[in-house]
């Protein structure tokens, strides 16, 4: 990402005065209105321009105005229509708002409000659904974006950066407040909500706990983004939800006819332990110069991981957990790229240990955010037949061209499966959600404190399955109904891993007839055939929003849109289903205008562009940033030749910067250039933890050797060590028997980040030791002193 955008006073007034949230959760589903309150307090007409981060997945299907007692509700356009039906209006002098999508990304919208009146006042309500995925603990998660990252483009790029136009100001003076109440509703119940925000209580309101409210504590700095997890009593549950068509829309349509959508949790049983996995795993790892911010843009938590630190680790984490005989290489991208190797090499122990070396030393040095190059140079190498291609891209990156790499990433999605990680906040989820729709893997954000590795060992264990294929639905309906897929349906199938299906029912349902009906899954996992049935009601409940037909839609638009220029068909397609269901697309936009007459303009309006806070995105290696007499910090006067000492912090108030868009946007592709950091006191060197020393001494093959680094881990001597082995057991097998049970012992916490490498030890130990590996473990835990069951070791 590239700090960009002018670092302004707040002096300016700023006519949007507050945001108010309201979300309904019902299951799966997250109904939003979001609120923008404004007032003007010039003394001469102005226009506001509100840019905002939304979720990739949101459907936005509703947009409507107050504006001085009058209620507008906005109308769906082709995008250029809206654009000139705005701007007609406000040169008639009458009040107008607009709201449209960006054109190379989902994630980002902007809000035009036109005309407002001095002391005039307005409320602008807008309006989403989306359809929310659980943790891997079993968590719902809800995410309203309030981090607006810069996109980062280099130099010469085409086309716009609406980001770089953003007004930023120290952070705690935005003139703006956010208020979040949130209702949620399960049938089997709600156990807890947590979030790294502060919250009111939760309260219930049904006695069976099946209704709640929570509400976001005031004095939200915009800093994060406003994070739910809901756990409820059974995640796990399959369900069913049939919505009634809207009244009035013609039938067969995708809004006329009832919608559907099924929850499944297929059982994809775990791979055959006698199988070995094979495959071809590629890392693709941001190293532009804002990883080496923490993970959270925050004051208060200091101790949030570094990104690159956390990068780093969960690499050496990969590396290890990885099984003999597949092929790997490492890549890493900032303005520029590089790689380990020329080309994918075979996993031994020699790649992996020289691998290792090179993923210690490892900086982020490369400047700026540019993943298209890297992606391509990658799809260039021909897949090896046999090693399925698993593709790993960790980044915070905010890139220019998201739609260009999602359309990279899709046209090669036949040759493998891409796993995305979006690290710290903000962190766009139209790049890290659309490259793994786009192929067939699985996005993870990692904010705040929370741990990158378990969420990459987690797709490591996703990568390591084999395929599930011949992914087919059957339906049993009554006489005269019939169901269709609304886009193509499920393509790929994990463990554990929600299934979403949408569907339309059409035809007419006899009065006489079955009230249910039945869809079967049924897919192939290592030659075996499996079927998930479910029943579900065919009474279609009525709705004002229309939830589900929206999430349908906006399920459908996300297949149809990036398709590229020959496919114009696809681009009709969308068009048209972007205007029948009011979801907004690339292609469309909402426009309101009062049709009261007002005076024609006499000249441009005042444009306010409503500011967000200034975060900047580097971390302190020698303690806070030092302002200057002049009101810079000393980091952005030397990028504009002046002199002293660099200095990066993560988050700081800074005062207002006298440097122009077009100098900050090339912060980070500069940072760390020999010229700049020449004089930089190195970072100091944090030390490993014993669990990560422990992982960096295991062999390839999944076996510990015994030195001397081993036993300090233990707190034994080498001697020591070597005097308890049981009698004719290699040195090697009593030492990886010792780690699995310092690791039960020391680290079950971390559980999540050392099952795979375990596997693959007791794979090692069971192929070495034989009849002798009970007695080894029984030796161990005497020497330990601990207790832990030769269950673990599978005997």
């Amino acid at each position: 990402m590239n700090i960009c955008g002018l670092i302004t006073k707040s002096e300016e007034p700023v006519p949007l005065k507050s945001i108010s949230v309201d979300v309904v959760v019902r299951g799966f589903v997250a109904d939003v209105v979001s609120e923008l309150r404004y007032h003007n307090e010039e003394k001469s007409p102005v226009e506001v321009v509100f840019v905002f981060p939304l979720d990739d997945e949101a459907a936005v299907y509703a947009f409507e105005g107050l504006i001085g007692g009058t209620r507008i509700e906005a109308q769906i356009r082709e995008k250029k229509q809206a654009e000139q039906e705005y701007e007609d209006a406000l040169s008639e002098g009458r009040q107008a708002f607009l709201l449209g999508r960006e054109e190379n990304t989902s994630d980002i919208f902007t809000c035009s409000l036109g005309n407002l009146p001095p002391d005039g006042e307005a409320m602008l309500k807008l309006s989403y659904v989306q359809a929310l995925a659980p943790e891997p603990d079993g968590a719902i998660r809800f995410v309203l974006p309030a981090v607006l990252n810069p996109r980062y483009a280099p130099q010469g790029s085409e086309g716009g950066n609406v980001t770089k136009s953003i007004p930023r100001v120290p952070k705690g003076t935005l003139p703006y407040t956010l208020s979040l109440s949130a209702m949620l509703e399960s049938p089997y119940g709600i156990n807890r909500v947590e979030s790294k925000c502060t919250l009111e209580p939760l309260r219930y309101r049904a006695e069976d706990r099946t209704i709640a409210q929570v509400s976001l504590a005031e004095g939200h700095q915009f800093d994060r983004d406003v994070e739910l997890l809901i756990y409820y009593e059974d995640v796990h549950k399959p369900s069913a939800l049939l919505e009634a068509g809207k009244p009035g829309a013609a039938p067969a349509s995708l809004m006329g006819d009832p919608a559907l959508l099924l929850t499944l949790y297929p059982s994809v049983p775990a791979p055959k332990p006698s199988q070995k996995a094979t495959g071809e795993f590629l890392f693709l790892l941001d190293r532009s110069g804002s990883m080496e911010c923490n993970t959270e843009y925050s004051s208060d938590s200091p101790d949030s991981p570094m990104r690159i630190q956390s990068a780093k680790e969960t690499l050496i984490l990969l590396l290890k957990s990885l099984p003999l005989g597949c092929y790997f290489n490492i890549y890493g991208f900032g303005s520029t790229y590089d790689s380990f190797y020329p080309q994918s090499v075979e996993y031994t122990q020699e790649t992996m240990s020289k691998s290792l070396q090179r993923v210690k030393e490892l900086q982020a040095d490369l400047g700026g955010t540019e993943i298209l190059q890297p992606l391509q140079a990658i799809y260039s190498q021909p897949c090896r037949e046999g090693y399925p291609r698993q593709l790993f891209v960790f980044t915070d990156g905010e890139v220019f061209n998201t739609d260009e790499v999602i359309a990279e990433v899709r046209r090669h999605s036949s040759s493998h499966r891409c796993f995305s990680f979006g690290i710290g906040e903000g962190a766009s989820t139209a790049l890290i959600k659309g490259i793994a729709r786009a192929a067939g893997g699985s996005a993870e954000f990692i904010t705040g404190k929370e741990r990158m590795q378990a969420k990459a060992l987690q797709s490591l264990k996703k990568a390591l399955q084999p395929a599930v294929t011949r992914i087919s639905l059957s339906w049993d309906l009554p006489p005269g109904l019939k169901a269709e897929l609304v886009g193509s349906g499920p393509q790929v199938i994990f463990q554990g891993q929600r299934c979403l299906i949408y569907a339309q029912i059409r035809g007419q349902h006899q009065s006489s007839g079955s009230t249910e009906g039945t869809v079967v899954l049924q897919y192939q996992f290592q030659d075996q055939t499996f079927k998930e049935t479910m029943k579900f009601s065919l009474q279609a409940q009525e709705s004002d929003r229309l939830p589900v037909h929206r999430l349908a839609a906006q399920a459908l638009l996300q297949e149809l849109e990036g398709v590229g220029e020959k496919e114009k068909e696809k681009q009709r397609l969308a068009l048209e289903t972007s205007l029948s269901s009011g979801v907004v697309c690339s292609q469309t936009a909402y426009v309101g205008i009062n049709t009261e007459l007002g005076k024609p303009l006499q000249g441009p309006l005042t444009r306010r562009d409503v500011p967000h806070p200034y975060l900047l995105p580097f971390s302190a290696p020698g303690g806070p940033a030092v302002i200057n007499s002049v009101g810079m910090s000393s980091m952005s006067r030397r990028l504009v030749g002046g002199g002293g000492p660099m200095y990066m912090m993560c988050s700081m108030p800074v005062p207002p910067v006298p440097c122009s868009a077009d100098c900050m946007n090339e912060i980070e592709d500069t940072l760390c250039s020999e010229s700049l950091c020449e004089d930089v006191e190195p970072t100091p060197k944090k030390e490993e933890s014993p669990f990560l020393n422990l992982v960096s001494l295991q062999n390839a093959d999944g076996s510990w050797p015994l030195d001397s680094d081993l036993a300090s881990i233990l707190g034994l001597s080498e001697a020591e060590i070597s005097s308890k082995s049981p009698a004719q057991v290699a040195l090697n097998a009593w030492a990886t028997v010792l780690a699995i049970l310092w690791l039960h012992i020391n680290a079950m916490e971390q559980k999540d980040e050392w099952e795979l490498l375990e596997a693959k030890a007791l794979s090692w130990l069971h192929a070495t030791t034989g009849p002798q590996l009970a007695e080894c473990v029984k030796a161990g835990n005497a020497m330990l002193g601990s207790g832990v069951s030769p269950d673990v070791f599978e005997i």
